[in-house]
């Protein structure tokens, strides 16, 4: 439908180095971590893109069986990461390596807080740590060569906070592009409507 479609304009940014990584000043919290799942479930992992991507109209996944979903996640080179604050997910990051031209290419394939954490200082923290993984990434992952680039791209649907964070940790942009989408509806499904009626 063409009265639905609107302009969205996606910004590709990347690092070519380790050293470009510029860390957060701040630290995890009392009772917070960082903890890669080592075995992630199909489940676990549609839960988390949900909780984080409902808000952002994320549903390039939601189309996907349980099958292709855990094809994705064991795909060799594929890794997601957890925020947990106080024993509960609070945002996570999925990276996805890939052999390149000049060795492995890593995307921040994912990467987002759950509403709850959201402005309390925790998305340059998770993202510090995402990018470290992405650069050594190579070394859990046999027959893969060093990573030569990490990557992510974000869209003008994302939240306003996704470029500033970006490239305050050293990212850089390489490339925009502009184009007419119609957007799914991340947060279909996600928890019914609030009855106006009492």
């Amino acid at each position: 439908m063409i009265d639905s479609m609107i302009e969205v304009t996606t910004t590709y940014l990347q690092q070519l180095s380790p050293g470009d990584l510029l860390p957060s000043s701040r630290s995890l919290p009392p009772g917070a971590r960082i903890e890669r799942v080592a075995a992630i479930t199909p489940e676990f992992s549609r839960f988390l893109y949900r909780g984080v991507g409902s808000g952002w109209n994320w549903s390039d996944r939601l189309s996907l069986t349980r099958a292709a979903w855990e094809s994705l996640m064991q795909t060799p080179g594929t890794e997601t990461h957890v925020l947990y604050v106080d024993g509960a997910p609070g945002g996570y990051v999925e990276l996805a390596g890939r052999i390149e031209d000049s060795g492995t290419g890593v995307e921040i394939r994912y990467f987002g807080l759950f509403p709850h954490c959201i402005g309390r200082g925790l998305g340059g923290v998770l993202l510090t740590e995402g990018i470290a993984r992405a650069w050594d990434l190579d070394s859990r992952f046999g027959g893969f060569p060093p990573v030569s680039r990490v990557w992510v791209h974000t869209c003008s649907l994302d939240g306003p906070a996704a470029i500033p964070n970006y490239e305050a940790r050293g990212l850089r942009v390489f490339r925009t592009e502009t184009e007419l989408v119609e957007p799914g509806d991340g947060a279909a499904g996600l928890w019914p409507e609030e009855s106006l009626a009492s």
